[in-house]
């Protein structure tokens, strides 16, 4: 009691100073409608993380959702197809090696200079030689030939670079610098007013925006823990609230709970090939049980992902099959009839692997057990590997769960089995977890999966001159009725689940239609800022 008394005091502190800051900052928060009825001009909402390099799209800010303070030249709409932001026009020609995009001329940053395709040549050029996140390395050079065309030249075509017009918003030349990702300037629908770090962000709304303008003039995030949100929204503190599955099922006066679908997935990498290789950092690969294709098949059958949905997420999920579960890329082909053990044990008995006295299979003197590792911090991995250790110890295979750190996973990632996170709207994502070409670069392929059939599947779906001509080859690579890396094909994963992104709402805030939530949350739900409305 006196820990939640403390938890909820400390909460009520610090969303007392913001509430203060902005009352500085925006004297009228509402305005008289009616008799009975106000309206809104402001919100304060609990998303969770706090970006640690601050909001430069170069660096990585606005991936998993709307950039804010920033344009993109293109967009996915609600159903991920792609719109039009910036760019007025896109022709892909030479063979797909180069990409002219035309760009509206009636747009301008928050603090009143035009925005040109200079500044959109000179953000392509900025974030290939950042060295962040953003892999821009199929780009040769952008270059402005005039203010509204911009023409990107590619090393090959590559029909995923779409993907990086939608994601990668646009700085101002003029003034981008070192610090820009602490004092941001876009064309966005929101400027930037203020950042304390730790604490709070707080945006006013952009009056110099093209597109529809958002209702509210300023809104103020707060990054609290999610159990922290929580406790500011039952205590009327917050607008939205970004909340885990464990408090879902108790009710907060005067807020709706909205469960967003995600491709925000959680899966076991096995390690692919058989140990006796080492990286260049002298870390170990592969695994003599994972290798074994009876093991992968097996626990893809015999675990519930229904039941790990259910105990594990309490409802609030779905089954998982791919890392691209409901995109307009998967393979719904993909989905296999799991939980069921006597299948488990046929394919594990047709594998050559023999029940020992103590329930578990043997094959040539090796036992059916291997290390599963997981973020120790992440109490939902740590469920969900708990759980997949009891539910394939009745199919005879042991798993040793371990909780590290990130730092400890690294080193352990190529020779045993990780529980890990993806999910995105790029289906370059599958290309960096299966392709052999990624194998063992960074966090893509730690598992050193190889398939040639996948690759040339792969190299098809990135020499396309279109997403919807890709996206014939990147379901093929998933399953082609005969080989795949899914759980049909080669299986060097299992995927568990898709987790739900939860929010506490205010019973009178619309925050509109929302998309498949991407892995990440909390900010993924501000893709649709500009349409929020107060009922």
């Amino acid at each position: 009691m006196l820990k939640k008394y403390l938890l909820l005091l400390t909460i009520t502190v610090t969303v007392f100073v913001v509430l203060f800051t902005s009352f500085i900052g925006c004297r009228n928060s509402t305005e008289s409608i009616g008799e009975n009825t106000m309206q809104k001009k402001s919100l304060v909402v609990a998303l969770g993380y706090e970006p640690e390099s601050g909001f430069d799209p170069i660096l990585g800010w606005g991936r998993y959702g709307s950039p804010l303070f920033q344009s993109t030249l293109l967009k996915r709409d609600k159903d991920l197809k792609i719109i039009k932001d910036l760019a007025t026009d896109i022709e892909v020609v030479e063979g797909g090696l180069k990409w002219v995009v035309k760009i509206r001329d009636d747009v301008k940053f928050s603090d009143g200079q035009n925005l040109d395709a200079n500044d959109v040549a000179f953000t392509f050029n900025q974030a290939q030689n950042s060295g962040s996140v953003i892999d821009l390395n199929i780009l040769q050079k952008a270059e402005a030939v005039d203010k509204k065309t911009v023409i990107f030249t590619l090393k090959e075509p590559r029909s995923t670079f779409v993907d990086l017009l939608i994601s990668i918003g646009i700085v101002p030349s003029r003034t981008y610098g070192s610090g820009y990702g602490e004092n941001p300037v876009g064309s966005g629908p929101f400027k930037f007013v203020q950042w304390d770090k730790g604490q709070q962000l707080i945006v006013k709304r952009n009056p110099q925006y093209y597109g529809e303008k958002p209702i509210f003039e300023q809104i103020t995030f707060l990054f609290l823990s999610e159990d922290a949100s929580y406790a500011a929204a039952k205590a009327g503190q917050v607008d939205i609230a970004s909340i885990p599955a464990t408090l879902a099922d108790q009710k907060v006066p005067k807020m709706n709970l909205i469960a967003l679908k995600s491709v925000d997935n959680r899966g076991i990498m096995f390690p692919f090939v058989k140990p006796g290789e080492k990286t260049e950092e002298g870390y170990l690969i592969g695994n003599d049980v994972t290798s074994d294709i009876a093991i992968r098949k097996a626990i893809n059958v015999g675990i519930n992902r229904e039941a790990l949905v259910d105990g594990v997420l309490l409802g609030y999920g779905s089954p998982a099959y791919t890392v691209c579960d409901r995109m307009p890329w998967w393979n719904q082909e993909t989905v296999i009839e799991d939980n069921n053990p006597e299948e488990a044990i046929k394919i594990m008995e047709n594998g050559g692997w023999i029940r020992g006295e103590d329930g578990f299979f043997e094959k040539e003197g090796l036992k059916a057990s291997f290390t599963l590792i997981y973020p120790a911090s992440d109490q939902v991995r740590q469920a969900l590997a708990l759980a997949v250790k009891d539910m394939v110890k009745q199919i005879g295979i042991d798993i040793n769960v371990e909780g590290k750190s990130w730092e400890d996973i690294e080193k352990e990632m190529h020779s045993n089995a990780v529980l890990f996170g993806w999910g995105s709207y790029d289906p370059l994502e599958m290309y960096n977890l299966y392709s052999s070409k990624t194998r063992g670069e960074g966090w893509f392929n730690t598992g050193y999966y190889s398939n040639p059939v996948v690759d040339k599947y792969f190299e098809k779906a990135l020499l396309a001159k279109t997403e919807e001509e890709a996206i014939e080859y990147w379901k093929k690579a998933q399953w082609d009725g005969t080989t795949g890396f899914s759980a049909k094909g080669d299986a060097p994963w299992a995927w568990l689940v898709n987790i739900d992104h939860l929010y506490l709402v205010n019973e009178n805030l619309d925050i509109g239609p929302q998309k498949i939530q991407p892995h990440g949350h909390g900010w993924p739900v501000t893709d649709t800022i500009s349409q929020w409305k107060w009922k």
